[in-house]
């Protein structure tokens, strides 16, 4: 529990990022006040692996609220990829590993990287949040599998709606796929109402973010998924949302596939493909591309090299991109924050849908075994394939 009003005393400020938005850092203040006491609980690692191997539960002591910081409860906390690749050692950015911050005589780190949270106190000279408001993470790299935090303005980016109209959960998913999905349908190619563009793992959380703003953008998609028995449940799913066309990747390789799509296109052109898959799967929405056009590399679930005929480049102009989110949104944090407003105001309007979610849920009742096995619950139904359903920590 919470309780109000204890001592005193000098303590340790915790800034998971600096000003300059890169480096957590550790320094100690004087004459600090705490409003709430609260005792935190985080998954964390020691050393990088298998998630299932590696990945412990950690409760440590929350530093004093001081003048400029910001105590904060964690409402729902998201199980993304790169979450997942940075606990593997894998991923570009790595987590801060801490010690004095978090009480640990071994450095430990916080990983989860989007998150929303509920503002449960500020600092005389925090004017900006006040408690009871609620806030997602502003960069990457803060720490969100965990339930409380004492955070500093730059880290957080204060959510528009109430409660009754925007869930924690719909919150806490909005700045990164749908986001990812915004910037490649802006960036890459000047696209007209009518124009088409192709994708694979249309299913997945950006997928069906592109499939929704393309059809509020008046764009056309080619939608392309990995076969399975409810194939045509998923085709309508995706359908209902404004995927314009659905095919398989069985479907999308056969050469003579190729007719069927220009029956559908007509004389427009497929000027934009986005990838997350790499392989052959890539290769053959890249042979869909009309000359000149441009496929968008963000992910690579299968874990295989995009591979273009030499033939795309010589005879069919095409060009190649990577995309990176974190990349963009470190610098331009004021359009990334109005970009999310936006998206979170198509949210509470009905025009963009949730993505299929299940909650690892913990309880305040829960024993920290309890916390441990559902949240590795979810971090193995991700690992194993969660058909396009996106984990999320939700704290009840």
């Amino acid at each position: 529990m919470i309780s109000s009003r204890v001592f005193n005393s000098a303590a340790f400020r915790f800034c998971p990022r600096s000003v300059s938005g890169r480096v957590p850092t550790v320094r100690p203040t004087i004459g600090t006040r705490r409003d709430f006491s609260a005792e935190a609980k985080a998954i964390v690692f020691e050393t990088n692996g298998k998630p299932l191997d590696v990945l412990k539960l950690h409760t440590f002591p929350l530093p004093d609220v001081t003048d400029d910081t910001i105590l904060v409860k964690f409402l729902a906390s998201p199980i993304n990829p790169a979450d997942i690749n940075q606990v593997e050692g894998v991923y570009p950015t790595k987590p801060p590993f801490l010690t004095d911050v978090i009480s640990s005589t071994t450095p430990l780190a916080i990983c989860g990287n989007e998150g929303a949270v509920e503002i449960l106190d500020v600092g005389k000279s925090v004017t900006q949040f006040k408690p009871g408001d609620r806030a997602i993470m502003r960069h990457t790299l803060f720490g969100t599998w965990r339930t409380h935090a004492i955070a500093n303005i730059v880290d957080l980016t204060k959510v528009p709606f109430a409660s009754s109209d925007i869930t924690a959960v719909q919150a806490a998913t909005a700045s990164v796929n749908p986001t990812t999905a915004y910037r490649m349908l802006k960036d890459f190619v000047e696209m007209k109402d009518g124009d088409w563009f192709i994708q694979t793992a249309a299913n997945s959380g950006v997928g069906r973010a592109a499939i929704q703003l393309g059809r509020l953008w008046g764009l056309r998609s080619i939608n392309v998924v990995r076969d399975r028995e409810d194939i045509d449940d998923l085709k309508r799913d995706l359908e209902s949302l404004g995927a314009t066309k659905v095919v398989t990747e069985d479907e999308i390789k056969d050469k003579g596939f190729r007719n069927t799509i220009k029956e559908w296109i007509g004389d427009r052109e497929i000027k934009l493909g986005l990838n997350c898959t790499g392989g052959e799967s890539t290769t053959n929405i890249a042979r869909q591309l009309s000359t000149g056009g441009h496929l968008v590399t963000y992910g690579g679930m299968a874990r295989k090299p995009v591979t273009v005929p030499v033939s795309l480049f010589i005879f069919k102009d095409i060009h190649l991109h990577g995309y990176w989110l974190t990349r963009w949104s470190d610098s331009h944090p004021d359009e990334k924050e109005q970009i999310v407003n936006e998206i979170l105001g198509l949210l509470k309007g009905g025009e963009l849908k949730d993505v299929p979610v299940d909650e690892v849920v913990w309880t305040a009742d829960m024993s920290d075994q309890e916390r441990l096995d559902a949240f590795k619950h979810g971090v193995g139904k991700y690992i194993n394939g969660s058909r396009g359903r996106k984990q999320v920590l939700v704290h009840k």
